[in-house]
């Protein structure tokens, strides 16, 4: 459990680059639906798969699929924006208080709190 948390903190921090990158350039690797989907990065696979079936009781189960939905579809919503040339609403919701980084938070840090605690 926790490999798989570690590698997803990681993963999911590696999307506040790409999105920037989009912003930036207005192009991107990834469409929005695909961003959207929470269950095909390994993390989403693992949370709906091996950790349903294992883990499920555990508090922060329920609390990170439930951020981590939230997160893709946060990201999938930059996404948009960056590549419709919105770059201010973009760069809005990366900002310190905005949608996409405080979604971003609240995802590492309930991550973090299942990694230590369990």
């Amino acid at each position: 459990m926790q490999d798989e948390i570690s590698a997803a903190i990681a993963a999911h921090g590696m999307w506040k680059s790409r999105l920037k990158a989009a912003i930036e350039t207005g192009k991107s690797d990834f469409s929005p639906p695909e961003v959207q989907t929470d269950d095909h990065c390994d993390f989403g696979k693992w949370l709906q798969g091996a950790a349903a079936t294992q883990l499920k009781n555990s508090p922060h189960y329920a609390n990170c699929v439930r951020l981590h939905r939230e997160f893709h579809k946060v990201a999938a919503k930059v996404l948009s924006l960056a590549l419709a040339g919105k770059k201010d609403d973009a760069l809005h919701s990366m900002g310190l208080q905005g949608e996409f980084s405080l979604s971003s938070a609240a995802l590492t840090k309930e991550m973090m709190d299942w990694k230590n605690k369990g």
